[in-house]
């Protein structure tokens, strides 16, 4: 098995891509290692000092840390990545799913979520998950939308750079009821 990594925006997060699918569909992003006890691989990667965040895409993992170096860390976390989709295990306990954010938004504004969710999934997630990341929509209230950043892209130094210059940029131009764009 051959496990590609990739750097990402955020330096404190590095995305292993193992060669086949780990969520499917959905994410689901852990920050501590009380989360993780619903995956093996999660506890596994969490045992790791100083591992503080994994998140599961697609396709992808991208695991967190609070201090030290790549170079020795990333060995231990390719070990524990490469043991868990050897083992047969499966990735989460059977009553774990993918996460749901809950929405809200007034239902007279139904055309413009609408338009706000299809440039998120054709233009932005896209690009948030080949760093490493997800972004979901949360809701849209007095022309501010509301949005959720995970992953490698949850505190990154470049995310309210992201969410201002481009996200928000984007929603202003192609969907005229937006006036902003903020973080949950």
């Amino acid at each position: 098995m051959f496990i590609q990594t990739e750097a990402t925006p955020n330096p404190a997060t590095l995305k292993f891509l193992p060669g086949r699918a780990v969520m499917g569909e959905g994410t689901l992003d852990m920050r501590d290692s009380t989360a993780a006890e619903a995956s093996p691989l999660a506890a596994a990667l969490f045992a790791i000092n100083p591992v503080s965040s994994v998140f599961f895409g697609p396709d992808f993992i991208s695991v967190t840390k609070s201090d030290g170096e790549w170079q020795h860390l990333k060995p231990a976390v390719l070990g524990a990545i490469m043991e868990h989709f050897m083992s047969g295990k499966p990735l989460l306990d059977s009553s774990v799913k993918a996460s749901v954010d809950d929405e809200f938004f007034d239902p007279a504004d139904a055309d413009a979520v609408s338009a706000i969710k299809e440039m998120l999934e054709s233009r932005v997630r896209p690009a948030v998950a080949s760093d490493g990341g997800d972004i979901t929509f949360r809701g849209f209230k007095d022309g501010v939308v509301f949005l959720s950043m995970k992953g490698a892209c949850s505190g990154c130094p470049s995310s309210t750079a992201t969410l201002k210059n481009g996200i928000e940029n984007l929603l202003k131009h192609y969907v005229p009821e937006v006036q902003s764009v903020e973080q949950m």
